[in-house]
C-alpha cells in the first residue's frame, strides 16, 4: 500500500467512523443501499443512482488556504465543517435536498495526522448535518491546503429554482442577518475572539447553517421565481440576480435585516448597514416571490428568519432608498477574488 493509499484509507476510515458505519474499502464494501449512492469511495468512480421523477443538482466549489482561511486564526474542525456547509449552500440555493459529495484535497504532509483528523471530523459534523456522504474523490500533496469539493443534491423534476425567473413586480426577501458573518471575521481578525460575549458574533462566521429545509420548501410549492445563496454580499448577489433575469431592483435601507455591531466595533468603524451591504460569506437565501403570493411567506419558518427588503423592477440596475427616501444606486462592492487583478 503506498502513502497516498493509506492516506486515503485514513480519510475514508475516519468519515467512515463518525457518521457511525463501517469503513468503505474496496468494490465490495463500497457498495450501499442508500437513495443515491450505488457505488462508493474505492473504485476509480462513484456510481450515483438516480431516483424516479427526480433530477440531480451538481455543484463545485474550492475552499483555499489564505484565499478563504486562515490556518493560524481557524481550526481544522472550522475548515471542514465551513468547506462542506458553503458548498452545500449552493444546493439550497436552487431547492435540492443534499445527497453526498466528492472530496478533493491537497494538503502539505506534515498536516496529514492530528490536523487532517480535525479537518475530517469537521467535515463528517457538517455532513451528518446535512445528510451527506461521501462518494469518493482524490489527494495530492502541495505546499498549502486546498479542498475542493463536488456536492450531489436532487429535486423533483422541473422545480429547480433558477437565478433568471424574476419579474417586474416580485417582492424580494432574504433569510437571516445580513453581514453577520462579515462581523464575525472582522472580530477574528482584530483578536477580539477571546472577549466574552464574542463567541455568538464568531458563529455565523466559522459555522454558517445554510437554510436547505427553507429552499427545498420555496421550490415544492413553486413559490420562488427567482433564487439564489448570498455567499459574496447582498449588493453583489442581487445585481447577479438581476442582471440573470434581466431586470432592475429597488430595496429598501431600512427593512435590511442587518447583524448587530457591539459599540466597541462601531467605535472602530465598522457599520452594520455597509456589512449588510457588501459582507460576505452569509450563505442565506435572496429569493423573489410573485406580489399575489408574497402573503404566504412567512416571517419564520423551520427557525429561520424571512425578510422582504424590496422589489423587482422595469429597466436596469439596482438602487437602494435609504431611510430619509433618497434614492442612490447599489453598487456592487461585495467579495470578488479577482477584484484587484489587471485584465
Amino acid at each position: 500500500m503506498t502513502k497516498e493509499d493509506q492516506l486515503i484509507a485514513r480519510i475514508e476510515a475516519r468519515l467512515a467512523k463518525l457518521r457511525g458505519r463501517r469503513a468503505l474499502g474496496g468494490r465490495s464494501g463500497a457498495r450501499r443501499r442508500s437513495s443515491s449512492l450505488a457505488l462508493g469511495p474505492g473504485d476509480d468512480a462513484c456510481v450515483l443512482r438516480a431516483a424516479p421523477d427526480r433530477e440531480w443538482v451538481v455543484s463545485c466549489d474550492a475552499f483555499l488556504e489564505n484565499v478563504h482561511f486562515i490556518r493560524r486564526l481557524h481550526a481544522p474542525e472550522t475548515i471542514g465543517y465551513k468547506a462542506l456547509a458553503r458548498a452545500t449552500s449552493d444546493l439550497a440555493a436552487v431547492g435540492a435536498a443534499p445527497r453526498c459529495f466528492l472530496l478533493g484535497l491537497t494538503l502539505p504532509s506534515n498536516l496529514t495526522g492530528n490536523w487532517l483528523d480535525g479537518l475530517l471530523d469537521g467535515l463528517a459534523l457538517a455532513a451528518r448535518k446535512f445528510g451527506m456522504e461521501l462518494a469518493g474523490g482524490d489527494t495530492s500533496r502541495t505546499e498549502g491546503i486546498a479542498i475542493n469539493l463536488t456536492v450531489f443534491g436532487d429535486v423533483r423534476s422541473g422545480t429547480a429554482v433558477l437565478r433568471s425567473g424574476a419579474r417586474p413586480g416580485d417582492r424580494i426577501f432574504v433569510t437571516g442577518q445580513l453581514g453577520a458573518a462579515q462581523l464575525g471575521l472582522e472580530i477574528l481578525l482584530r483578536g477580539s475572539s477571546r472577549r466574552p460575549g464574542s463567541r455568538r458574533y464568531l458563529a455565523p462566521h466559522i459555522k454558517p447553517d445554510p437554510p436547505i429545509a427553507l429552499g427545498q420548501w420555496l421550490a415544492r410549492h413553486r413559490l420562488a421565481t427567482a433564487m439564489m445563496d448570498l455567499s459574496d454580499g447582498l449588493s453583489t448577489d442581487l445585481d447577479r440576480l438581476c442582471r440573470a433575469s434581466g431586470v432592475g431592483a429597488r430595496i429598501q435601507e431600512a427593512r435590511l435585516p442587518a447583524a448587530r455591531v457591539p459599540e466597541s466595533l462601531r467605535r472602530k468603524g465598522i457599520d452594520a448597514l455597509k456589512l449588510a451591504r457588501d459582507g460576505g460569506e452569509d450563505y442565506q437565501l435572496l429569493f423573489t416571490v410573485p406580489e399575489r403570493a408574497a402573503h404566504r411567506i412567512p416571517r419564520r419558518r423551520d427557525g429561520v428568519r424571512i425578510t422582504e427588503i424590496g422589489e423587482i423592477t422595469r429597466g436596469r440596475g439596482v438602487t437602494i432608498d435609504s431611510a430619509a427616501g433618497a434614492s442612490s444606486p447599489l453598487t456592487p462592492r461585495g467579495w470578488d477574488p479577482f477584484a484587484r487583478l489587471r485584465t
